[in-house]
C-alpha cells in the first residue's frame, strides 16, 4: 500500500507534466508539508519544482523561479540527473514566458539536454532538442 507522500508525489508530478494548475495547487503544498516533516529530500525536490510550475503558470516568476531553484539545488546535491534535466527544462519554459529570455531559455535547455544525452533519456532528449531547435 502507497503511503501518503507517494501518492501526492504522483499526483503532484503528474499535474506538472499535465500542466493542470488546479491540481497542481492541491496536491503540491502537501507532498511539501509531508516530505518536509520526513526529511525526504527527493520529493520535498519534486515538491519544490510542483509548485515552482503551479507559479509560472499562475504568472508569478519570480517566486516560480525561485522554488525552481530550490528544487534544481536538492536534485543536484541528490545527483539525481534525469529530475536536474526535467527542472532544468522548466527553468528553460520560465524564462520563454516570464522575460522572454531566449538566450538564457537556450542555456538551460542546452543543459537539460546534456543531462537527458548523459543518462540516454532518449524521449526527454528528443523533446528538450525540439524545443531548442523552436529556438533558432
Amino acid at each position: 500500500m502507497a503511503h501518503d507522500h507517494e501518492v501526492y508525489m504522483t499526483l503532484a508530478d503528474t499535474a506538472v507534466e499535465l500542466r493542470d494548475a488546479d491540481a497542481l495547487r492541491k496536491y503540491a503544498p502537501d507532498l511539501e508539508k509531508l516530505a518536509s516533516r520526513d526529511n525526504h529530500r527527493l520529493y520535498l525536490a519534486i515538491a519544490h519544482r510542483a509548485l515552482g510550475v503551479g507559479h509560472r503558470l499562475a504568472g508569478e516568476q519570480a517566486a516560480a523561479e525561485t522554488r525552481l531553484r530550490q528544487a534544481l539545488e536538492l536534485f543536484t546535491k541528490l545527483g539525481a540527473r534525469w529530475q536536474i534535466g526535467r527542472t532544468l527544462v522548466e527553468l528553460g519554459e520560465l524564462n520563454l514566458d516570464g522575460s522572454q529570455n531566449e538566450t538564457k531559455a537556450r542555456e538551460y535547455f542546452a543543459q537539460a539536454l546534456g543531462s537527458f544525452e548523459e543518462i540516454q533519456a532518449k524521449p526527454d532528449a528528443e523533446r528538450t532538442r525540439a524545443a531548442l531547435n523552436s529556438l533558432e
